[in-house]
């Protein structure tokens, strides 16, 4: 009999965190009968400055069959939490995660760029990615890299080769789910040999904060640029004296004059 599942959720905590977000916002998705277009992210999304969206995308699933498949690989994953001994751990689970989120977005939204002005496939233009399939596709290339002798279960019954996974999986789901996005896992799997490699390498506590502080950052701010929700609470006030002079050239015939004037007690916010 293998261990209970509430000791195997101690031992990936970060995993089942992330299981569990991802869960509770396709229920949410659900209840609110939002369609993938409100949260995915496309070519045309990214231009308009829906940064946002490369999060947003990233934990939304709108099919529960893409749920349980992504779901169900990346608690087998969640053994990179258990590998301390090697390098990985719970902190370095975290950190690339972060990493393999942001990264592999960006690099999907430079695929389609690519293939739009490039090779002028407009279709590309309005595709919407959604789903944790990027980082569980760079989870199994990490894995794939760090421990070649792992096995990948899906589903409980289905188990490979950690080694050919992401390709397997790749092939795989391209039969199976046909809508599945092919560029989002590739770029998964590219980020992910990336980091197996050492060529993104470095991330420690501070720099994980600092990036994520700056995404939360990115986030707030093209939320609100994108004027999807009303955060009028974010506003800038004038950082002015009124009791100072302030400086404006008037026009006067062919030239300029100088003059003085003192503000008004009353100013606008920049907004």
């Amino acid at each position: 009999m293998g261990k209970p599942l509430f000791y195997e959720i101690l031992e990936k905590p970060a995993t089942s965190c992330v299981i569990g977000i991802c869960s509770a916002i396709w229920f949410y998705i659900q209840k609110s009968n939002i369609g993938y277009s409100h949260v995915g992210m496309s070519y045309e999304t990214a231009v308009e400055g829906h940064h946002w969206r490369i999060i947003t995308s990233a934990f939304s699933h709108i099919s529960v069959l893409h749920l349980v498949f992504n779901m169900s690989a990346l608690w087998s994953l969640g053994v990179v939490e258990q590998l301390g001994d090697i390098g990985l751990g719970v902190e370095y689970y975290l950190h690339y995660t972060l990493v393999l989120v942001l990264l592999s977005g960006m690099l999907v939204v430079a695929m389609y760029h690519i293939l739009i002005q490039k090779f002028k496939l407009e279709y590309f233009r309005r595709v919407t990615a959604v789903g944790y399939s990027c980082v569980v596709f760079g989870w199994m290339t990490i894995l794939s890299v760090k421990q070649p002798s792992s096995k990948l279960n899906l589903f409980g019954f289905l188990s490979l080769p950690i080694s050919f996974a992401p390709f397997e999986s790749l092939i795989f789901t391209s039969i199976i789910v046909p809508q599945a996005s092919f560029l989002g896992h590739l770029s998964g799997i590219i980020v992910g040999y990336a980091v197996g490699w050492g060529l993104i390498h470095g991330m420690n506590n501070y720099w994980a904060v600092t990036l994520l502080g700056w995404t939360v950052v990115v986030f707030v701010f093209s939320l609100k640029k994108s004027a999807t929700f009303d955060l009028n609470f974010l506003e800038i006030e004038p950082v002015t004296d009124p009791s100072l002079p302030s400086v404006r050239f008037l026009a006067a015939g062919n030239g300029r004059t100088l003059q003085m004037s003192t503000l008004a007690d009353t100013g606008s916010n920049l907004v």
